[in-house]
């Protein structure tokens, strides 16, 4: 999700690591980790996602509504200011996910230690030719590099398949009665890799488990909830306020509105 059209209709690009995509994901982020509304712009001492509504920020903003990363909710007009409140989606969680996440980051270690060292034989042999009298030390230096990079590089291999053995598996019996399982634990560890300060509300979980199985039905997503819920492989949890009741489910008594992990 590197590039969206703007009002013109010319294309423009958000880089993985430019200031603009630095800014977009410091926008969306808080509103990620703490659910409900936010005012969309900062207005003098009262916070805002974007900081303002000119320039980059406006473009950021506009950017974030289309790709549906931020929804809105209301808006309020007082005189001639008006306030728009949004929430993130589900897509924003994934979004903040794979420009934050561990394995992202080391995947783009891997590339340019992958680069780095199939440069490192051009490089030396330039270098020799302008510096002959110090190749024998150059060589050196150059191994030196090389055993350096590869013990690097296996250090990131390591690292990658740790992290993808973490991926959350509910075993192959379950997963033939609850299909979409291992895509609502995803969801669930990649929200809760961001930090976020609250348990995840089940009309936000049914939304995102949408975005893959279409023709998943409320009844069915509480029938899946309460096998996993059993297998311990998710915990349901009660909520002081719940804004779509209907989401809700009974289980031993209790009315349950929450899942984690």
């Amino acid at each position: 999700m590197d590039a969206a059209p703007s009002d013109l209709g010319t294309p423009v690009t958000y880089a993985a690591g430019s200031p603009q995509m630095e800014l977009l994901i410091d926008a969306i982020k808080p509103a990620v980790l703490a659910s409900g509304e936010h005012r969309l712009f900062r207005s003098g001492k009262l916070s805002g996602l974007f900081p303002s509504r000119t320039g980059s920020s406006a473009e950021l903003s506009l950017f974030a509504l289309k790709e549906g990363l931020l929804e809105t909710l209301r808006t309020e007009t007082r005189g001639k200011i008006v306030t728009e409140w949004v929430r993130a989606t589900p897509k924003a969680v994934a979004f903040v996910h794979e420009h934050e996440s561990p394995k992202t980051v080391l995947r783009e270690l891997k590339d340019v230690l992958a680069t780095t060292k199939a440069g490192v034989p051009a490089w030396m042999e330039d270098a020799k030719s302008e510096i002959a009298s110090l190749s024998s030390r150059f060589e050196q230096r150059a191994k030196e590099l090389i055993t350096r990079l590869d013990q690097l590089a296996a250090k990131v291999d390591a690292a990658l398949r740790r992290a993808e053995m973490q991926v959350p598996s509910i075993g192959e019996s379950l997963s033939l009665l609850v299909p979409w399982g291992e895509s609502a634990l995803q969801y669930l560890d990649n929200r809760a890799a961001l930090r976020t300060t609250t348990d995840c509300p089940l009309p936000e979980l049914f939304e995102a488990l949408r975005e893959k199985f279409a023709e998943l039905t409320l009844s069915e997503f509480h029938n899946g909830l309460k096998r996993l819920h059993d297998t311990r492989a998710i915990r349901l949890l009660p909520a002081e306020e719940m804004t779509e009741p209907e989401y809700a489910l009974v289980i031993g008594g209790r009315l349950l509105y929450l899942a984690a992990r």
